[in-house]
């Protein structure tokens, strides 16, 4: 079987290797995805984008990228489309129009529960299956044939949670995985980290170079590198996170820490106008559909300073912070990969 993918993000390309352990090995995957899985056409670094600004400066890039996925179906058995729907929801629309018979499945559904619920149509007559991985997800859709709730992938991936809060002396520093929130946030964690004084785990993502890093990241003395971010938020007492899926991994883990963003004004100004959450955090986003008060605490923009997050830092419930991890836990249920690797090979 040959399977065209489209995983644009980072997150996507670590939930599609756990995927690919459930799939047969006479099964090919061809698109864009992690040179690790495959031979790509595209590799992922070449993807990265930002906001509305960042994607608009790349636009002639993406059509050409859009018009060259959508001849590669041509030879695939199957499509599988995984996140950023900026990009996905066009391809799957190309796609249906060349190819009506295509088996089209989308996983990770753009979130338009949150924002731009007109989509919701849409990606249920563009595409044939939908694996959501938010319990919620499903009553938003009205065909309800199409969408099953798989679980949370970050369920298969994360292997040890906190039974008991640490007290290890570490803290760990997350400022995302794209330059402009590296940049913005890292002169605020470098003054936490001399602050707060003890042993500071910066947590970088490997596939980033010396020279990117040198780059972009700014002095680093401060810090002990890691690669690797589930063991670092393991030993971590408390974490200090950018938004993104880093935030939902901790709060899966158990390790209590802050989400910190800072958005260009225009994409904030966007977000702010169009965007119906109360909160961005996605554990935050799951406790209120629950009914339940957020479990972390969430600073924005000009809120984002040194005192703020000191503050948090020294004045959170760690014990309260661990008994809502669980519940966290319990309510995903379970991993997703063999559910989403099920729907692929059925005939």
């Amino acid at each position: 079987m040959k399977i065209l993918v489209c995983a644009l993000e980072t997150s996507s390309n670590l939930h599609l290797k756990e995927l690919k352990k459930y799939l047969n090995d006479d099964v090919e995957f061809i698109g864009i995805f992690d040179k690790s899985l495959g031979n790509p056409s595209y590799d992922i670094s070449q993807m990265a984008v930002m906001g509305f600004v960042d994607a608009l400066k790349k636009l002639s890039f993406f059509l050409k990228l859009k018009k060259e996925m959508t001849h590669l179906a041509k030879s695939a058995d199957k499509v599988l489309l995984m996140d950023n729907s900026g990009f996905n929801l066009p391809l799957a629309k190309d796609i249906r129009k060349q190819y009506p018979s295509k088996e089209i499945i989308y996983y990770i559904l753009p979130q338009a529960w949150a924002w731009k619920k007109k989509r919701i149509p849409v990606i249920e007559n563009t595409c044939d299956k939908l694996c959501s991985i938010l319990p919620f997800e499903k009553d938003y859709y009205s065909k309800k044939e199409k969408i099953t709730y798989v679980g949370h992938p970050l369920l298969d991936e994360i292997k040890v949670f906190k039974q008991e809060q640490s007290s290890n002396n570490i803290v760990a520093f997350m400022p995302g995985s794209r330059k402009s929130e590296i940049t913005k946030l890292m002169p605020i964690y470098n003054e936490l980290a001399k602050k707060i004084n003890k042993k500071s785990i910066l947590i970088i993502p490997a596939h980033f170079t010396d020279e990117y890093i040198k780059e972009t990241y700014g002095d680093i003395s401060n810090f002990e590198i890691s690669n690797n971010t589930y063991e670092s938020l393991v030993q971590a007492d408390f974490a200090f996170i950018c938004s993104g899926t880093a935030t939902l991994e901790a709060s899966i883990i158990g390790t209590p820490f802050v989400l910190s963003y800072i958005a260009k004004p225009l994409d904030y100004f966007i977000a702010k106008r169009f965007l119906k959450i109360k909160y961005i955090g996605l554990a935050n986003i799951f406790f209120d559909k629950m009914g339940k008060e957020p479990i972390h605490k969430e600073f924005i923009q000009d809120d984002v300073n040194t005192s703020n997050l000191y503050e948090e830092y020294q004045n959170i419930n760690t014990n309260n912070f661990l008994e809502n991890s669980k519940i966290l836990r319990n309510y995903l249920s379970h991993g997703s990969s063999k559910n989403v690797a099920n729907i692929l090979l059925k005939k």
